[in-house]
């Protein structure tokens, strides 16, 4: 994966936050925009998800999707407080 996203050095810590994010894009483009089906393909695999079109029914996968959309609609409603 760090190959496919042009990541020379995954030790750099620069280099390694630019290809997760190339990454996270790349899955978000072949899965829609979903911001489920994104964080479940970035966990446990594209190729699964997109097979079954969800969430695989994997616990750890389950506990990192929800993990995920807790911390995002945090910082989502912090850096855009009700007006």
């Amino acid at each position: 994966t760090a190959q496919e996203m042009f990541v020379r050095d995954s030790f750099d810590p620069r280099a390694n936050i630019f290809g997760g994010t190339r990454y996270l894009r790349v899955l978000a483009n072949q899965l829609g925009g979903d911001i489920r089906l994104t964080a479940a393909a970035y966990n446990c695999g594209p190729d699964l998800v997109a097979r079954l079109g969800r969430v695989p029914q994997i616990a750890e996968t389950q506990m990192y999707v929800k993990r995920v959309l807790q911390l995002y609609f945090h910082y989502l409603s912090i850096s855009n407080p009700p007006r």
